[in-house]
Parts: structure tokens; sequence; C-alpha cells
């Protein structure tokens, strides 16, 4: 997911605003955001339009999906630092990401009678609690859309930030990131498949993560609430991820995100990242589960560093102009992200399997694909995404201010 968009940090900002060059609302990470989205666009239209422009020497989807978590893992910890609100951040994340996710399924729902849910969607009450929680990937659950697996590791990140922000952990220094790096290749090691499985996960996840949440949110025991999320993200990515090692590397990649955010802060360093990617990279190499053609080390390999040098190469541009059709891009994401996979399934359910029609046919599909995937990305996010986000900083505002108050009258 594509990632979730920070708006503290990263609000959206009028295009031509930042096109005239405002480097402290961190439009690169906008920029950057547009690149993923592009990229997992790309992979599905190349796959079922025009398959003979599919890259092999790597994964472009997968590349997109690494630069959003790097964007993830560099921003969302020390937002919730500088918020110093856990209340708030929760709040913030539910308004960001569960509005558009709903309707997208409902959307999804609705028009099953004509596109057929996806075989990997639970047939039963369980894909409600693992929907519901959004932890489908890790609970063994498919998504009644593709790309909503990457939100699974993205709501495990939150819980685990936000178990370790209220235990009074700083996150960030890069061991996190060495962490899950070995775990992942421990994993690939020792274990083939999940050792848990079935639908008990999913609803005893939703259990714990609806009272958990309920705790951290209203006050009542929200340390000890906080913590148990965590625990139960860290052994549901450890043990029920259809692929162990993946998810712990997933992780790795966005705890890797925080630690250059601290190096270039002057507060930690880089060497850790080096090891983790390094650990990463090699971890397909004797994993017992990496029979996709995508983990093949070679292709592996390159869409890391592909991923890697495309967040280095915004860092280093990240006082430059930016593009405003990138930063645009960036700010409709995830709508982008959740909506072009039904439109394009939906276009191909009217003009048929395109993958060995003529190129001039091709091309023109995906264009006219790209031309309703855009606007209906632009509208989601003028009338949904963006008035949900005004409403919960509307929610999260005086409570803000209540605690900083009552710390300032602490301090004197």
């Amino acid at each position: 997911m594509p990632a979730a968009r920070p708006d503290d940090v990263a609000a959206a900002p009028p295009v031509p605003a930042v096109a005239a060059g405002t480097p402290a609302r961190l439009a690169w990470l906008d920029a950057l955001r547009g690149l993923g989205a592009l990229a997992v666009v790309g992979e599905h239209l190349l796959t079922w339009a025009m398959p003979w422009l599919r890259p092999t020497s790597f994964n472009l989807g997968m590349y997109g999906v690494l630069v959003f978590f790097l964007v993830s893992g560099y921003i969302i910890p020390v937002s919730l630092e500088r918020r110093g609100d856990v209340r708030a951040f929760w709040i913030s994340r539910f308004f960001r990401l569960y509005p558009l996710y709903l309707l997208v399924i409902a959307v999804v729902l609705a028009l099953s009678f004509w596109l057929p849910v996806r075989r990997e969607v639970p047939r039963d009450a369980s894909a409600l609690a693992s929907h519901a929680t959004m932890l489908l990937d890790v609970v063994g659950a498919g998504g009644v859309v593709n790309t909503m697996w990457t939100l699974s590791y993205e709501m495990v990140f939150y819980l685990l930030v936000a178990a370790l922000f209220v235990a009074g952990v700083r996150v960030g220094r890069g061991a996190l990131s060495v962490a899950f790096a070995a775990a992942a290749m421990a994993a690939g090691l020792v274990l083939s498949n999940a050792p848990l499985t079935g639908a008990w996960l999913s609803w005893v996840s939703l259990a714990v993560f609806g009272l958990g949440l309920t705790c951290v949110i209203t006050g009542y025991f929200r340390t000890a609430a906080a913590v148990a999320l965590g625990v139960m993200a860290l052994t549901l990515l450890l043990t029920a991820s259809p692929t162990p090692w993946f998810g712990a590397a997933i992780l790795s990649v966005m705890f890797a995100g925080t630690a250059i955010h601290r190096w270039e802060r002057g507060t930690g360093r880089l060497w850790p990242v080096a090891v983790a990617a390094i650990l990463v990279a090699l971890t397909p190499v004797w994993a017992l589960d990496a029979g996709w053609w995508w983990v093949r080390p070679p292709v592996w390999i390159t869409t890391m560093v592909l991923a890697a040098a495309t967040f280095a190469g915004g860092m280093l541009l990240r006082t430059r102009r930016v593009p405003a059709l990138l930063v645009w891009l960036g700010v409709i994401s995830y709508s982008l992200y959740l909506l072009h996979l039904p439109i394009l399934t939906g276009v191909i359910a009217i003009t048929g399997d395109l993958r060995w029609a003529p190129a001039p046919l091709q091309i023109g599909i995906s264009l006219l694909c790209l031309l309703l995937m855009l606007p209906a990305s632009w509208l989601t996010y003028r009338y949904l995404e963006r008035p949900m986000q005004s409403y919960a900083r509307r929610l999260t505002t005086p409570h803000q201010e209540k605690t900083a108050a009552s710390s300032g009258t602490r301090a004197r």
C-alpha cells in the first residue's frame, strides 16, 4: 500500500504551492508515493494488458510496494513521537485508512454478481473478521482486492510502533531493522509455511484488536493494551503469515526507513540499514519457501536495489523543485492503489482477455484504464479521504491541546 500517507507530516498541499518548492512540506515523500503508485498500477496493466512490456529482471509491483514501505517507515514513528499522543495517532490512522477501504469493499461486493469475489477470500464469516482488522495476510486470509495484502503489514507496523511508543522505547536506530532481517533469514531456513493456520486466527485477532484499541483510545489500561496489541501483531507476523520470512523482511524494510530518518537527523547510524539490506537480500537464496519468480536472487536483489536507489534519490533531491504531477499522484496514491485493480478487472470483463490482443488495442485499452483510474482516484480523495482526514484532525486537536497544556502545567 501502499503505504498509508501520514497526513500530519506530508499534508496534501495545493499542487501550485508544491511546484513552487516548499521543502518543509516534505513534498518529495509525496513524489515517492506517486512513483510507487505508478509502479503498482503499471505492474497490473502490463500483466493483463501488455505482457510484452512487463519487465522480468525485476518486479515492478514489488518495487513500488517497497518504496511505499520505506516511506511509511521513514515517517510514521517520528510522526507519532512528534504528535506525542497515541490516541490521536490511532484516530488519525482510522480515518485515513478505513473510509476508502470500506467503500472499496462495499463496491466490490456489490458487483460480485458480475465480477466474482477472489477465490482467496474465505467463504465464511471469518472474512468479515479479517477485513475488519486489515490483518488479512498475517491471518492467512485473502482480501477482496488483491492489493489489500500490503495493508496487513502497514497495520502490523502501526501496532508495533504504538506498542514501543507507550512502553517508552525509542525506535529507529537500526536494531529493529537488523532484528527483523535476522528473523526473516531464520524463518526462511526453518519454515516452509505458517505454523498457525485456521479461521480462528481472524476471530481471535479481531477480539484482541477491538478490545485493545478501545482501551488505547479511551485511556483505560492503555499501556497494557498497546503492548498486548504489539505482541499479537508480532506473533501473527512470525507464525501465521503464509510466508513467514517475507513478512519479517517487510518489517525490516520499514524499520530501515525509520533508521534512515534517525541517521538523517544525526541520531542514528546508517550501517545497520546496510546490514539489514544484505540479510533481506540473501534470505530467498536458501529460504525453504521462495518459489515465486520475483524472489529468485537476481530478480529480488535487483528489485531491492532499485527501490533503495529511488528512495535515496528522493532524499538527495528533496530540496529541489518537486514535479507537480508526481506530488499529485502521491496525494491520491492511496485511492489509486485501492481502486485501480477493480477498475482494471471491470474493463477486462467487458473487453475480454487482452494478453493476446493486437498491440494497438492493448495500448488503447490501457490508456482508457488510466483515464478511468486517475479521475476516480482524485474524486475519492477529494470527497472522501480529505474530508475524513479533516474530521480526524477536528476530533484530535482539542485532546492534543489539553494534553500539551497539562504537560506544561506539570513542567512548571
